[in-house]
């Protein structure tokens, strides 16, 4: 007979199972409490921007050699490219006549002497009698169309028309009308945001695929949301030992317009068509690369900027190792913060919020700048 008041068998059983039940209870809290930790810590601790090591330099004897080779006066010639991976030099086939070409592979080999030479194939490196640099492969010689190394000057095009009447007409003309609401430009001046932010705008220049300059300061801007995302990039930079150098960034429409008139139609994939409007007109965009902290002088990619060629594509596989890790590092360090590479071009990347800006068409003048803030007057 149970001691009366106290728990009888089934009392103490349910009772030994209620405390079961709460310790597993507590036990599963503290495990969902720990992987929520966990997982909060894990959102908060970003991506590593180098996915691979950095890779040595090409050998400097074959830096010159790097690039594409082809036949500009056939249009039904294939192109090739001279690439380093790996410390192997590659020779790649690309067939013109494509916006995404596809990339056809040669030959590969350790270079055991700098060119020219003969390279114990049926194709040799070789410069000509005028100095130029050749490619010859079965029994036909294709020109260097790419500028040694990553030189300072800017590919150019031959305007359509002057300039002067481009812009002419181009200040007459008015943006396209949209519809719909949008938020209140609020253009920040980029200098004025951190010093390891440095320009080289080549619109302010002679240096740009026009030849002749189109702003008529070299400034930039960009929308408050985008400029501070573009510094958190920038500081997930610099500890590996890169700023930014800018290119552009906010572009008056009626530069856009005087790029889309000026521009061949074989060139248009480059350039944004005025009647739909770009994201550099609404702020949203912004052209740029890496610089070396230690040197200041602008990080050597597979391509220049503002190149109509196949090597501006952000997947182009010529080049060298090095160029191609700092092109990508560029691009995740970008994407991080919220911005997207344009498919045509390495150095263009949109901000994630271009669709809620207007397009604007005010110009460089016409805007004043205080510590990160400009308005127009």
């Amino acid at each position: 007979m149970p001691i009366k008041g106290s728990p009888g068998p089934s009392r103490i059983r349910a009772s030994q199972k209620s405390h079961s039940m709460q310790r597993a209870l507590k036990f599963s809290t503290a495990l969902l409490i720990w992987f929520g930790v966990l997982a909060l810590v894990s959102a908060q601790t970003p991506a590593p921007l180098q996915s691979t090591p950095k890779p040595p330099d090409v050998p400097q004897a074959w830096k010159p050699w790097i690039g594409d080779y082809g036949i500009p006066a056939s249009p039904a010639a294939s192109d090739f490219v001279v690439a380093e991976n790996g410390g192997k030099i590659l020779l790649l086939e690309r067939p013109k006549g494509s916006d995404n070409p596809h990339y056809k592979s040669v030959d590969k080999f350790t270079p055991s002497a700098a060119p020219p030479g003969d390279l114990g194939r049926e194709y040799q490196l070789f410069l000509s009698s005028s100095r130029e640099r050749l490619l010859h492969y079965d029994d036909t010689d294709y020109d260097k169309l790419t500028p040694d190394a990553n030189g300072p000057n800017q590919l150019q095009i031959k305007p359509v028309k002057p300039i002067s009447e481009l812009r002419e007409a181009a200040l007459a003309a008015a943006p396209p009308v949209e519809k719909g609401s949008f938020r209140k430009p609020e253009l920040v001046e980029l200098t004025t945001l951190d010093p390891a932010i440095h320009l080289d705008i080549r619109y302010a220049t002679a240096n740009d695929f026009l030849g002749t300059p189109v702003y008529t300061q070299a400034r930039a801007f960009l929308q408050r949301p985008a400029a501070e995302a573009l510094v958190r990039a920038l500081h997930k930079l610099q500890p590996l030992g890169y700023g930014l150098l800018i290119h552009d960034a906010y572009r008056p429409w009626y530069v856009t317009k005087i790029f889309w008139d000026a521009t061949p139609p074989d060139g248009k994939i480059f350039v944004a068509d005025p009647s739909q409007g770009s994201r550099h007109n609404r702020g949203c965009a912004v052209d740029l690369t890496l610089y070396d902290l230690k040197t200041d002088k602008p990080i050597e990619m597979p391509g220049t900027y503002d190149e109509m060629s196949p090597r501006s594509f952000p997947d182009y596989p010529g080049g060298t190792s090095l160029e191609r890790w700092h092109r990508d590092l560029l691009r995740r360090a970008m994407e991080s913060e919220g911005f997207t590479v344009y498919e045509h071009e390495w150095w263009h990347f949109d901000y994630k919020d271009w669709r809620e800006y207007p397009i604007l068409n005010i110009k460089f003048e016409d805007l004043h700048s205080g510590r990160g803030l400009a308005d127009a007057n």
